[in-house]
């Protein structure tokens, strides 16, 4: 059934939506004479809407579609109708039929494909600076009951989910791919809570079940929900029933009651831990802190982000840099690092002298060209007046990254995480987490 935006509510579409909630009940009540009148005016009521209103293609197409599903189900009625008038058997009008079944999860997994990653990929240990503890808990969660399943035999047991919170842009994301990489030989579901949420009412609820019962067709398997709060918030009385029905069917496949979840793993990240709801918290077993980066970290994201460029950086500028920018989370970092990066291509734009230097050839890098040209100063003794527009595409020589342009970049670049929220989830580690 169709749920739309208050604001974008029409009487047309309400009163259609009335008529499928009526259809909907009358035909699990048996009262199928009146779900059948009912199924026939909404699917009219819905089409004059996206007749005369304006709504978007794709939104049309899925009216049209759920619109042939009523229809569908309507002849469903009438056949069943006319067979008991004719006293003859009744075919099977169950919507809970096993080929309806069938058709339902075939569309659930078409929907669940194109919005989870199945991915391998290619993030190691190595590639994460610093959250040492994180890693080792991780690799305790998911690497040895893998490799070493004798080892989690009897009451011993891996764990069955994981939150890692954290402030924005500290690499909750990363390490969870990092994971992945690492269980070589399991299945990584990648998906975010948007991906869950359905207009159609009941549909979320069933893409949750299939998101589980695809990971078990595919296990050992780790699922990873980026953004859990917006999912799994605390319940309230002001929370709509669709709300609250896919938090407790959440919570019915996390707790695997009559399923088979061993080698499963549940992996979720936030920014934002103490909005989760008290019973989807107590199923993430363990709670991990993904911290601001320490000055060995941002020590490390230097060195692993700049040394993939050309640059006359040292040790001792990484160590510079590193003590410049306590406060910063990665991501920050990353952002100072990709802008400092743009600083040579400013060089070139802006320069209105180049001189002649050696440089690897852009064709093989392994000779020398003589013939490169590279921006410099009015007063070198060898600049030559000219633009960037005058230089032939391969004849340009980078200019290397300098400790100039990242303290340039840095001067611009300001820390995004407050102090408010590092109170409140230093206070979420110390009441419910663990530092990672």
């Amino acid at each position: 059934m169709l749920i739309m935006d208050k604001d974008n509510r029409s009487g047309q579409f309400m009163k259609a939506i009335e008529l499928v909630t009526k259809a909907t009940e009358d035909d699990k009540g048996g009262k199928y004479q009146e779900a059948l009148r009912s199924y026939e005016q909404a699917v009219e009521y819905f089409l004059h809407a996206i007749k005369y209103e304006a709504q978007g293609e794709k939104q049309k197409e899925t009216i049209r579609s759920k619109c042939i599903t009523y229809l569908d189900r309507a002849e469903q009625i009438k056949k069943y109708l006319k067979d008991a008038k004719d006293n003859k058997k009744p075919v099977k009008e169950d919507n809970k039929g096993d080929e309806s079944d069938d058709d339902d999860k075939k569309k659930l997994q078409d929907k669940l494909s194109g919005a989870i990653v199945m991915e391998r990929p290619n993030i190691k240990w190595s590639d994460i600076a610093g959250l040492e503890i994180a890693k080792e808990a991780l690799k305790e969660a998911v690497i040895m009951p893998i490799k070493f399943p004798q080892l989690f035999t009897g009451t011993r047991k891996p764990w069955k989910g994981i939150l890692l919170f954290g402030p924005p842009g500290t690499g909750k994301s990363y390490i969870a791919k990092a994971v992945a990489t690492e269980a070589s030989n399991s299945t990584f579901f990648s998906v975010s809570s948007s991906d869950l949420m359905s207009k159609w009412l009941g549909e979320s609820e069933k893409l949750v079940k299939q998101l589980f019962t695809l990971a078990r067709e595919h296990k050992p398997s780790i699922i990873f929900i980026d953004e859990v709060d917006s999912l799994c918030s605390a319940r309230s009385d002001s929370e709509s029933e669709s709300a609250r029905r896919i938090k407790t069917e959440f919570m019915v496949q996390m707790q695997g009651v009559g399923v088979d979840n061993d080698n499963i793993l549940v992996l979720g990240a936030t920014n934002i831990p103490w909005a989760l709801d008290a019973a989807i918290r107590r199923r993430f077993e363990k709670r991990i802190y993904i911290p601001l980066p320490d000055f060995h970290g941002r020590f490390e994201m230097f060195r692993l982000n700049v040394e993939k460029n050309q640059h006359t950086l040292t040790e001792q500028d990484y160590r510079y840099l590193a003590e410049r920018t306590e406060g910063y989370s990665g991501h920050d970092i990353s952002m100072v690092i990709k802008d400092a990066l743009m600083q040579p291509v400013r060089k070139v734009q802006t320069a209105t002298h180049f001189k002649k230097v050696s440089a690897p050839s852009h064709k093989d890098p392994t000779i020398l060209d003589h013939n490169m040209w590279t921006p410099c100063s009015p007063g070198d003794p060898q600049a030559k007046e000219m633009s960037w527009l005058d230089l032939e595409g391969d004849s340009l020589a980078v200019p290397p990254l300098t400790l100039k342009d990242v303290e340039k970049s840095l001067s611009t670049t300001k820390p995004t995480v407050n102090a408010a929220d590092l109170e409140k989830l230093e206070k979420f580690k110390n009441d419910f987490g663990q530092e990672g």
